[in-house]
């Protein structure tokens, strides 16, 4: 095993636990690499997808999909398109095989009629999941990516009876 060990890392017996530390390293300073490159994106992404927003009463929605990001993009992105809309209520979704990921996010100004954590579980219930979180930001899981369109299609419908409920 020792030396499959060292064919797998190009390295001697005498020197394996350095040429592992510099792998390690270098996997680390990889993963910071990587981290930095998300951020990036989830902000010119939040910045693109701004655009997309549609005014419903006094509160700007967004319910887009993100095909290819993770939870912590899906984070990102949902903070800075909060900062750019001001008054708004996003939701983003992404899925991974048959695993749907959602975010929903609603600012400070709305949340007395809106709440994230609600929203999150009518979009949720649709794509076979549930969540739950704060009247902020809310988080949730779902299983039927097909379901996923219709479901992020269904929000701004669903933002408008609550502010006509209010």
């Amino acid at each position: 095993m020792l030396m499959e060990a060292c064919a797998l890392v190009k390295a001697g017996r005498e020197n394996l636990s350095e040429r592992l530390g510099q792998l390690l390293e270098h996997n680390c300073q990889l993963e910071k690499a990587l981290a930095a490159l998300k951020a990036r994106l989830a902000s010119s992404t939040g910045d693109s997808l701004a655009d997309k927003a549609q005014q419903v009463g006094p509160c700007k929605v967004l319910a887009v999909r993100l095909d290819g990001a993770d939870a912590g993009a899906l984070r990102s992105t949902l903070d800075q398109l909060k900062n750019k809309l001001g008054t708004a209520v996003i939701v983003l979704a992404t899925v991974a095989g048959e695993k749907v990921s959602l975010v929903a996010g609603v600012t400070a100004d709305c949340i007395d009629r809106i709440q994230a954590s609600a929203l999150i579980k009518v979009v949720a219930s649709r794509v076979g999941g549930k969540g739950g979180g704060r009247p902020d930001m809310a988080q949730a899981g779902g299983n039927k990516p097909a379901a996923l369109d219709e479901a992020l299609a269904a929000v701004p419908e669903w933002v408008r009876q609550q502010l006509d409920e209010g």
